[in-house]
């Protein structure tokens, strides 16, 4: 008969270290959500006056109007109540890793934060389209859809921004570099360009410098990469790289 593998311990069974629970906790989560984390980061049972102590280390302050237990036990099973205190269930576990616990660090998730924040004032609708789904797939650990979502919103804002800003001299210099190119009228016009030949056409009418376009093509390869089937893998931080490019020097830019 084959032996029982050994119990983890608490600390083996964390979803999430003290730097990433404190990332998580600053974000906008429900009550029930923050105290799932603390409970997860714990790994095992916890009374209310532990997690109390773990949330005010966190930055977080349980006052004396919230109701902690009250808040555990109307999470339909998410927390349970054992004889040693309160503790994440396999539900519990599974609704943090849909949110993107465990799937993220704590860099990728302060880039999230700030894509949200930006989303905040972005008025038009398609852009807010691919940031929101570029975000999500970002949180969940979907690298490769983030970086290809993240990409085309960056080009679209870019494209906007030229027909709003600067057409006509966008198709003077395309039409310089090549006699053949038909003068662009809309955005959908502008994708008939190669991107690589976009960004540079951006750069020599100033509308980007020299050292943001070789950022913004380094961001182009890895989508290029990602976009096609091969052996290319990508984690939390390059991917987290990539989002904070483009929201610096495309979406905070000319969103």
């Amino acid at each position: 008969m084959p032996s029982l593998p050994p119990k983890l311990t608490p600390q083996e069974q964390r979803l999430l270290s003290k730097s990433e629970l404190k990332a998580w906790l600053q974000r906008s989560l429900s009550r029930s959500d923050k105290l799932l984390l603390l409970l997860a980061h714990i790994g095992g049972p916890a009374s209310i006056a532990t997690l109390k102590a773990l949330a005010e280390e966190c930055g977080l302050r349980i006052s004396s109007k919230w109701n902690p237990s009250a808040s555990l036990a109307r999470s339909n099973g998410l927390a349970i109540r054992v004889p040693d205190g309160w503790e994440i269930s396999d539900a519990g576990k599974l609704h943090l890793r849909d949110l993107g616990v465990a799937n993220v660090s704590p860099a990728a998730a302060q880039v999230a934060t700030d894509l949200r924040q930006y989303l905040q004032s972005v008025n038009d609708l398609q852009t807010k389209s691919f940031v929101e789904e570029a975000i999500k797939a970002h949180e969940l650990g979907l690298f490769r859809s983030a970086v290809v979502m993240s990409w085309l919103g960056a080009v679209y804002v870019l494209q906007a921004h030229v027909v709003a800003n600067g057409l006509a001299a966008f198709n003077t210099e395309a039409k310089r570099i090549d006699a053949k190119w038909k003068p662009a009228k809309t955005a959908d016009d502008l994708g008939r360009m190669k991107e690589s030949d976009f960004l540079d056409r951006l750069e020599s009418i100033s509308m980007l410098g020299k050292n943001a376009k070789s950022e913004l093509k380094v961001c182009l390869n890895l989508r290029n990469g990602c976009g096609h089937p091969n052996t290319l893998k990508v984690g939390a931080n390059a991917v987290a790289h990539h989002l904070e490019t483009l929201l610096l020097n495309v979406f905070q830019r000319f969103g």
